[in-house]
């Protein structure tokens, strides 16, 4: 995507509602050319009715070239870390899979597997339980969705497989990466059902035949229950987000799930991090799980981080600051609770900014309808809580604000795992005030990672993935930001 300078052209009128969390700004700066994203319909999670699913092949004869035949997205050249380049060297054919699925594979972008997906598709292919530990934005919804769709069985008509996610959007993501990978398999049906959505819905639908089960944790129990969702084949649960899962909000559900399956199911887990309680989790549920731990280091080398040391009054001004310097494709923006979020987007859109929030109080349709929106460009900044932490992968965020200093490092490390997605470069700045002085050391000591003092200057070849300077002498003022002029301390 091409990056472009956001701009702050005055007085704006706003179309504000209290709850659908978007404020619009001047529609000049409320697109964004060349997003790409799936469209995901108004009020229920995609999947529910898949149009992708049910697509046939293209009529590849044998013999033909079939690559030549697929509608590949544009190539990404933006230079990536190590995070995801540090490959064994394997190709996606390397595994013996579907040519169909293959063909969903190249379509989506994935030209080679990431490092996670290395370690983690064969041995997913082969029927194990799998611990995977890896970076936020390094292909974890690949290594588990690949192996996964390669094993239905079409001719059965029950479900086979469910993935466990901890939020609503995350459902939503996943289910349409899924129907997006599978659609030349001819066939595979995927639902997501997620609470806050119409159980009437899902009833009707799993009435149907449904293959794969993408959901959170209280609406697919509760469809358990209730004997609707027959979960007594099913061949593979995931755990994404497993650290989240494992936590007291989930952990009793999860083992009610289990208890459902049947005794030779495989269970893949998978997060950036995790918890005491997975020890005790895998004792009781795994069977012989392979490890994978692909976190030498916590921090994502791609993300440059920055804070800004302000009082409480200099942060929205500092934010204006920030805005009209950067180069920014889209911003997250994290404050630490729901009221602070609303008054945040109604203050950056007074200020002229397109602008949308989102929060875990917002009816279920009007955060379906900010997520689609912002992923396919929509608005340009997006003000949420840390419900908007959890595996949420949109490639043209490239910075990420935290207004609200966050309390721990894994908040942290999730918040700002946000930007820099899939090895690409991102920044995180950071505004802290006296009282976060001592989280930021101690986040600082448990990620061991530092967080420098904002400079006079930021280099744009940092976070924006493309650069091109007409002038011969516009390194000063095109290739760096000058900031100077923020509220810090030295």
């Amino acid at each position: 995507m091409a990056a472009a300078r956001t701009e702050n052209p005055g007085p704006v009128m706003m179309n504000l509602t209290k709850s659908n969390g978007q404020l619009r700004g001047p529609p000049k700066a409320a697109s964004l050319s060349g997003s790409s994203a799936a469209s995901v319909p108004t009020g229920r999670a995609p999947g529910l009715k898949p149009s992708g699913g049910t697509q046939e092949g293209p009529g590849i004869k044998f013999g033909d070239d079939w690559k030549k035949s697929l509608h590949l997205p544009p190539k990404d050249n933006r230079i990536k870390t190590s995070d995801v380049t540090a490959t064994k060297g394997n190709e996606f054919e390397d595994y013996c899979l579907k040519r169909e699925l293959l063909m969903g594979i190249f379509e989506m972008g994935w030209e080679k597997p990431s490092p996670i997906q290395e370690e983690s598709i064969p041995i997913a292919l082969s029927g194990r339980d799998i611990l995977a530990r890896a970076k936020n934005g390094t292909g974890k919804s690949g290594a588990y969705l690949i192996p996964l769709l390669e094993r239905i069985d079409l001719k059965k008509d029950y479900i086979q497989a469910v993935v466990m996610v901890p939020t609503r959007e995350l459902a939503l993501q996943v289910s349409q990466i899924s129907i997006q990978i599978s659609k030349h398999l001819g066939g595979v049906k995927v639902m997501a059902t997620t609470g806050g959505t119409n159980l009437r819905d899902d009833i009707m639908r799993l009435d149907e035949t449904v293959h794969v089960v993408i959901a959170t944790p209280g609406r697919v129990l509760d469809l358990i229950k209730k004997g609707v969702a027959k979960v007594d084949k099913v061949q593979t649960m995931v755990m994404d987000e497993a650290d989240k899962l494992l936590s007291q909000d989930f952990m009793v559900l999860i083992g009610d799930i289990i208890s459902f399956l049947p005794k030779n199911r495989q269970i893949l887990l998978y997060s950036a991090t995790f918890p005491i309680s997975v020890q005790k989790f895998m004792a009781k549920y795994l069977q012989k799980p392979y490890e994978i731990n692909l976190m030498e280091e916590l921090t994502l080398k791609g993300i440059t981080q920055y804070y800004a040391y302000v009082t409480e009054r200099q942060k929205v001004h500092c934010l204006n600051t920030l805005f009209s310097r950067l180069q920014i494709n889209q911003s997250i923006i994290f404050c630490n609770s729901t009221q602070r979020v609303e008054l945040l987007a109604k203050k950056i859109t007074q200020l002229g900014y397109s602008c949308f929030y989102i929060h875990a109080k917002m009816m279920q349709e009007y955060r379906n309808r900010v997520f689609h929106d912002f992923r396919n460009g929509l608005c340009r900044n997006l003000v949420c809580t840390d419900l908007f932490t959890r595996g949420i992968d949109i490639q043209a965020v490239n910075v990420v604000i935290n207004f609200d200093f966050p309390k721990n490092a894994e908040t942290y490390l999730h918040r700002i795992g946000r930007s820099g997605r899939f090895g690409h470069f991102g920044l995180a700045i950071n505004l802290i005030t006296s009282d976060d002085r001592f989280n930021l050391k101690a986040i600082e000591d448990q990620l061991v990672t530092d967080i420098k003092p904002i400079p006079g200057t930021i280099d744009k070849s940092l976070y924006v993935a493309e650069f091109h300077c007409s002038k011969p002498d516009c390194e000063e003022d095109e290739e760096k930001e000058d900031f100077r002029r923020l509220p810090i301390n030295p």
